[in-house]
């Protein structure tokens, strides 16, 4: 699996320090940009039709709210912004392994609400597969589609984004349906959704995804450096946010 150098994991994310400039709550669900940035210092096989890991996701997910693209509850404490790729296989990496763990120690217990900022940098597929999700985020499905999508990611424009793949995804999301991922995906909430994300990484300069802004909710963000791809590489940082 090819790996190119603006989104490799490691050397370009321990260099970077930039701080985000009061992001506010709701920021990108209500698909416009309500922040100022500074910059402050400076794979597998194709998936088979049915979705993998849909009970999983669902169950992870179950009564955390959802509004756009966050996830968890407005009055968390702690703001966390994941800037990522939905084709970017560290980002799949974190979805899969860190992802479950903050969700169930921090997101459910209302400690730390999780805004996503989607990137479509890899390639062709990866502007389908953020629009499919994108286009769950009127009902509030957003992070069920994305998370089966890092749960049945394929090699980068390999052609595993498929229909076939969104619809059984669609499907398998309870109150969705495959109608709204393959159709809503060139509405204009999703282009608001989608040019509001575009621009908040332009501003921050995010040139490496998986990226990770963090700080009080409100107040300003400041990108961490996240040195594995497991929950304890990020676990430090929230706690530091939540002691202040």
């Amino acid at each position: 699996m090819g790996r190119s150098a603006p989104r490799s994991y490691g050397s370009t994310m321990s260099r970077r320090r930039l701080a985000l400039v009061a992001v506010a709550a709701g920021a990108l669900a209500g698909g416009a940009l309500a922040a100022a940035l500074a910059l402050s210092t400076g794979g597998s096989s194709k998936p088979a039709s049915a979705p993998v890991g849909a009970a999983r996701v669902a169950a992870m997910l179950e009564g955390i709210p959802q509004q756009g693209t966050e996830l968890g509850s407005r009055r968390a404490p702690v703001t966390l912004v994941e800037f990522a790729d939905p084709q970017c296989p560290y980002c799949g990496d974190w979805a899969r392994v860190a992802l479950p763990v903050i969700v169930r120690d921090y997101v459910r217990p209302g400690k730390v609400r999780i805004v996503f900022s989607g990137m479509h940098f890899v390639g062709p597929e990866s502007e389908t597969a953020l629009r499919a999700a994108l286009a769950a985020a009127a009902q509030n499905r957003f992070w069920n589609v994305l998370e089966l999508l890092y749960e049945n990611q394929g090699t980068e424009n390999s052609g595993w984004v498929s229909d076939t793949l969104l619809r059984s995804i669609g499907d398998a999301v309870p109150g969705l349906g495959a109608k709204t991922v393959i159709d809503g995906q060139r509405s204009a909430a999703v282009e608001r959704l989608l040019a509001a994300s575009d621009a908040l990484a332009q501003q921050a300069g995010v040139q490496s995804t998986p990226t990770f802004a963090l700080g009080r909710t409100g107040s300003k963000l400041a990108f961490v450096n996240v040195p594995s791809l497991d929950a304890s590489g990020i676990e430090p940082a929230i706690d530091a946010a939540l002691k202040q």
